[in-house]
């Protein structure tokens, strides 16, 4: 950081999901022993939803058509309402970001479509490694970015896993980058 400005040391770049949507990685280094990373995904697309609310409209009112009950078509306002309610206030996750703080541990966040964040902190002591990972999907391979945490039985075991960018899914050149810098942090502890 230099003059106050957080920004410093600031990148900004554009990459894929798995699925090819793009998504982009934001890179802030707080300073040599902090470094925040953040995935965001596309915002929630109005023509889609358009698109699935015209669809269980239509649906209900072929159903209303042909049986004149009109408790298919609240029941098909409702569905809608409540479905997009869900939707983005569980589902849809607009960035993850994944904060590391050398000598402290690590701060996993995710933002969503309705405002509500959900964060987890892990000390710097229970992490054994972060490391990439890979798994068979589908007849894919894909790659994720994870933190092995320590057992605390077996000093040389790892207990659990912890997947990161659960929801953005960043394709391997994107997790190499965040990776190679997360090692560089955890070198110095």
């Amino acid at each position: 950081m230099q003059n106050g400005d957080p920004h410093i040391g600031m990148e900004d770049e554009t990459y894929t999901d798995i699925n090819g949507k793009a998504i982009s990685l934001e890179c802030q280094s707080h300073s040599g022993f902090c470094r925040e990373f953040t995935v965001s995904s596309a915002k929630v697309s109005i023509g889609r939803v358009m698109v699935y609310t015209c669809a269980v409209w239509l649906s209900a009112y072929t159903i209303f058509f042909f049986t004149e009950n009109t408790a298919v078509l609240s029941g098909a306002i409702i569905v809608t309402l409540v479905g997009m309610m869900v939707h983005i206030h569980f589902v849809k996750v607009d960035h993850e970001t994944l904060l590391v703080i050398g000598s402290l541990g690590v701060q996993v966040s995710s933002s969503y479509a309705s405002g509500r964040e959900s964060t987890d902190f892990i000390e710097m002591d229970k992490i054994k490694d972060i490391v990439i990972n890979e798994a068979i999907h589908m007849q894919r391979v894909i790659y994720y970015l994870c933190i092995l945490l320590k057992d605390p039985t077996d000093p040389e075991g790892v207990s659990s896993v912890v997947p990161l960018f659960q929801s953005s899914k960043p394709r391997l050149n994107c997790l190499i980058k965040v990776y190679k810098s997360c090692q560089e942090i955890l070198a110095k502890c």
